[in-house]
């Protein structure tokens, strides 16, 4: 397996411009993928994820012209050339639960399918919603669970469409994207009724911003019912993606432990909610400043343990794990049940590699408490990622300050699922 050895450096310093946001860039290819036109995307990401978007589109019949990070797209205005094919979901949650729900409402013939972790992500919830509209769907593995034969079924409007909102947003992420298909094409809205706790409520939030700018605007009663009327998706003619909020969160992680770093590209005006986790950085005890489209995190005197409600933004709190193995007192991130889900059991595999710095790790069905160790210990083996990105991250600050410690990540190019050139970005910052 290969591995990367990142030696302790004391100081961080300097500035980055971050790649786009994974969440919008998605979403941006499959809004515009469905719209009526031609839509420029510019400061799109390039990565893993959004090449499982791309090559899906790709096999819809939807084509894309230029750069990978800047190009256009022509719009099917709701009905894709291709009514069939194979579509390769790869690990991308976003990709797969939009596509599902896209796939089931536009009619034809489609096999969805992921690499095998995909294959223990649920999506029976979805299903579930999915087919009381009347969408033909069968599961061709473990029920509840990709993969899925879908075909063309009889969508029917006619009442309320329920689905559970605490397992995933993504769910309800993927039935608004879809629902415009069949509103417009039968000229009836639709009402989707949350059961149970709605979580991570930004990214829905995210979602139902970018459909307006689509031509698609969405009413909501709290969070508990959503109206979607008789529209149909138009291109806004350009659309600019911001830099991505989640990946913000390591770089002001290393600028609170070893320094000063400001991101560049997403700051206090922001589209996405993962921007709050600066709200946890200045709970801790570090310096944070915003402007419209940057952030800036200094090196805290102390920092401390919290208490934190991570609900709203559980891909940012992973950050908070290495964070607290550098503050003072216990660190306690609640509302995680969702990160058991994930690309893989990220309360399971944080509180594993967290453990071998020496923290006393406590896990439980949606909370981890950490309390570090007096002296944070060096691995004596290296720290596993899962084929997670957000673990290869998160373990690399480990690495940083004065109680750093030399870390070695193994298969640190499982980053490509959203960041292709963090460790290198990293290292710029340590080498100022």
């Amino acid at each position: 397996m290969e591995s990367l050895t990142l030696k302790t450096a004391p100081h961080v310093k300097g500035e980055i411009t971050l790649p786009g946001s994974k969440s919008i860039s998605n979403r941006a290819l499959l809004l515009a993928a469905l719209a009526r036109g031609t839509t420029t995307l510019t400061g799109m990401l390039d990565s893993d994820d959004t090449r499982v978007m791309r090559g899906a589109l790709n096999v819809l019949g939807v084509q894309c012209s230029g750069e990978s990070q800047a190009f256009s797209l022509n719009g099917c205005a709701g009905a894709f050339p291709k009514k069939e094919g194979a579509i390769f979901v790869g690990n991308a949650g976003t990709a797969a639960r939009s596509l599902v729900a896209t796939l089931a409402l536009a009619g034809g013939r489609y096999a969805v399918d992921g690499v095998p972790r995909m294959r223990e992500r649920p999506i029976g919830d979805l299903v579930d919603a999915l087919r009381v509209l009347g969408a033909n769907i069968d599961y061709t593995g473990n029920p509840g669970f990709p993969p899925l034969f879908i075909q063309t079924g009889t969508i029917n409007l006619s009442r309320p469409i329920p689905v559970r909102g605490d397992v995933s947003s993504q769910f309800l992420t993927g039935l608004l994207l879809a629902l415009p298909l069949v509103t417009a094409a039968q000229n009836k809205p639709a009402t989707i009724e949350v059961v149970g706790e709605l979580i991570s409520k930004p990214y829905i939030e995210i979602t139902l911003a970018m459909m307006a700018q689509f031509g698609v605007k969405v009413e909501r009663e709290g969070w508990a019912r959503f109206h979607i009327p008789a529209a149909q998706f138009g291109s806004p003619g350009h659309y600019a993606v911001e830099a991505d909020a989640s990946s913000a969160s390591y770089f002001l992680a290393a600028g609170a432990i070893a320094g000063d770093v400001t991101v560049k590209g997403v700051g206090e005006g922001a589209l996405q909610g993962d921007v709050a986790f600066i709200e946890s950085l200045r709970a801790m005890g570090c310096v944070v400043t915003c402007g419209p489209d940057w952030m800036r995190a200094q090196k805290a005197e102390a920092l401390r343990g919290i208490t934190f409600d991570a609900n709203a933004i559980p891909d940012a709190a992973m950050t908070l794990v290495p964070l607290a193995m550098f503050a003072k007192g216990e660190t306690r991130i609640t509302n995680i049940a969702s990160w058991r889900v994930k690309e893989t059991d990220r309360i399971k595999a944080m509180a594993a590699e967290a453990r071998k710095f020496g923290a006393t790790i406590e896990e439980g069905a949606d909370f981890i408490r950490v309390t570090p160790a007096a002296q944070i210990v060096v691995p004596s083996v290296g720290i596993d990622t899962y084929d997670d990105h957000r673990i290869a991250m998160c373990f690399s600050l480990m690495s940083l300050g004065a109680r750093g410690v030399g870390t070695t990540i193994n298969d640190p190019k499982c980053v490509g699922k959203t960041f292709p050139e963090y460790f290198g970005e990293l290292a710029r910052l340590v080498g100022n």
